[in-house]
């Protein structure tokens, strides 16, 4: 099943159970993607985003709920960054599982091999193949600074 129909199913169902942090949430996202279908239009494409495009729609929003939660919790409103954490939940069960540091590191000397990149200069291609292969999977900040160790190693 589609990303995009998984989303619309959850809020039937968070209707249904009458479970309104979920409801808001994932009307939020929708409400995203609507608005980034909408951005993406011309005058010869009506397509809608695809499912890499949703998952990194959907990890911008956790990284900006995660600074809300930041401040909230500085500004002393613990109530309000256990919201803004509500929220990344719910969003994250709709990504998948995200990769442990191992993994990525794995991902990283494994996308080098494949495009042969031996470089600092090379990183851009090594960067598009990851976020390719690996969207929604993994931290990308994290990666390019994985990448970058691994290309600009002992020379």
């Amino acid at each position: 099943m589609a990303l995009r129909e998984q989303l619309t199913d959850a809020m039937k169902e968070a209707m249904k159970a009458k479970d309104a942090k979920r409801l808001a949430t994932v009307r939020l996202i929708l409400a995203a993607l609507k608005d980034r279908d909408i951005a993406a239009r011309s005058e010869t494409s009506r397509d809608l985003l695809g499912d890499d495009e949703i998952l990194g729609l959907m990890g911008k929003m956790i990284k900006q709920r995660e600074e809300s939660a930041t401040a909230f919790d500085a500004g002393k409103r613990p109530e309000l960054a256990a919201g803004e954490r509500e929220e990344i939940a719910i969003i994250r069960s709709f990504m998948p599982v995200q990769m442990d540091e191992a993994g990525v590191r794995a991902a990283v000397q494994a996308v080098i091999a494949e495009t042969g990149a031996s470089s600092i200069k090379d990183m851009g291609k090594v960067m598009g193949a990851m976020k390719e292969r690996y969207a929604g999977q993994m931290d990308f900040g994290r990666a390019s600074a994985l990448i970058k160790e691994a290309l600009s190693g002992p020379k």
